[in-house]
């Protein structure tokens, strides 16, 4: 069984985990995967998928949220973004792929959402689906465009709540994070009474970050462990090239702007695990909030009434919040690492990194118990 970061004792931050220590902390929100891993008789290797994250139970367009976007660093591609950034309104599910199939994952969401309506459903309105994207094409044989229209079917099928499958998985199945194995990984924090009980949750496809910059709980792990194999060799003298993208959901009840503030705080996490500064990196992050209800649906014949009373979280208070969404991102970049197991592909091998070797360098490194 995979031990997470909780379970090795290492503790992140100050906040406190949800129940599932998950992005499925916040309530309707669910998580599907298809992976696909195989081996072709031509010698090529397939270690790619989709992971799809619903915002809400049932069509996102009939029950949109606030949500907002930032970009520390552009080197990556998604869709759906510019209207997000416009309308502030999230009115799809977020899918997460490989570079080369963001296309056909866009596509293939709308399509499902089209087929999901029933005949009499008269709905004049635009699909502008999420999808974002990393690097895949050392363990992968992304020129291929194995990703089909079925697989992500599969993965919106397999939407669920409870803890989400991690590590090598999904749009995560062929990433490399920190010279190792990397891929899907999630967290959560819950924030107390006093500071308005909310959730953050974080899901994350970590392909980024370079071996010796690698910190865990603050600890310079990476230095302790250079003697470990890298699927980086003279060869490819690039590590740290690829990308992060990030999904934080809140049941906070937060307004665009606040959302967009939301999603800068992935940034932090990630500088705090040792990422954030390669130019070959994408790293662009979405937020989104629950919190405020009967937002009007994507649909130009049904207009929703002139206007809509809505709530917010008072900035006095919102700091928590930013609080939990960093610690949340850096221990679900640490949750990726513990869960995938090693994988080779297309003549490269990233190691997984074992709980017995992380917990050996945080020893090394100062930590104790």
């Amino acid at each position: 069984m995979t031990q997470r970061a909780q379970d090795l004792g290492i503790i992140i931050g100050q906040g406190t985990p949800g129940p599932l220590n998950a992005i499925t902390d916040v309530p309707g929100v669910r998580v599907g995967h298809a992976s696909l891993h195989a081996d072709l008789a031509d010698g090529r290797s397939v270690r790619t998928g989709v992971t799809v994250i619903e915002p809400r139970p049932g069509s996102a367009r009939h029950a949109p949220c606030f949500a907002g976007v930032h970009v520390l660093n552009g080197n990556g591609d998604a869709t759906g973004l510019e209207w997000v950034r416009e309308a502030g309104l999230l009115t799809s599910p977020i899918a997460f792929t490989n570079t080369h199939s963001v296309g056909v994952v866009r596509d293939a969401l709308i399509a499902l959402e089209r087929e999901a309506l029933p005949a009499s459903d008269n709905a004049v309105y635009w699909n502008m689906p999420v999808v974002m994207e990393t690097f895949d094409g050392l363990l992968n044989d992304i020129n291929g465009f194995h990703v089909k229209a079925e697989h992500v079917r599969q993965a919106q099928q397999a939407a669920q709540g409870g803890l989400p499958q991690e590590g090598a998985v999904g749009g995560g199945s062929g990433m490399i994070c920190h010279e190792f194995k990397g891929g899907s990984g999630t967290a959560s924090r819950r924030l107390p009474a006093d500071q308005g009980g909310w959730t953050v949750g974080a899901i994350v496809q970590a392909n980024h970050g370079k071996r010796e910059s690698l910190l865990v709980g603050g600890y310079p792990v990476g230095r302790h462990l250079g003697h470990l194999p890298s699927p980086f060799t003279p060869q490819l003298p690039h590590p740290g090239m690829g990308s992060i993208v990030v999904a934080l959901a809140t049941d906070a009840p937060l307004l665009p702007h606040q959302c967009a503030r939301l999603a800068q705080r992935a940034s932090i996490g990630i500088a705090r695990t040792g990422g954030g500064t390669e130019d070959s990196s994408g790293d662009i992050f979405i937020a989104f909030a629950t919190g405020n209800d009967g937002l009007p649906p994507a649909d130009y014949a049904n207009k929703g009434a002139f206007t809509t009373p809505l709530r917010m979280v008072n900035n006095d208070y919102i700091s928590a919040l930013f609080a939990a969404a960093a610690e949340a991102v850096e221990e679900a970049i640490v949750n990726a690492l513990l869960a995938a197991n090693t994988v080779s592909g297309n003549g490269h091998r990233a190691e997984g990194l074992s709980a017995e070797q992380l917990v050996t360098a945080l020893e090394q490194a100062g930590w104790r118990r």
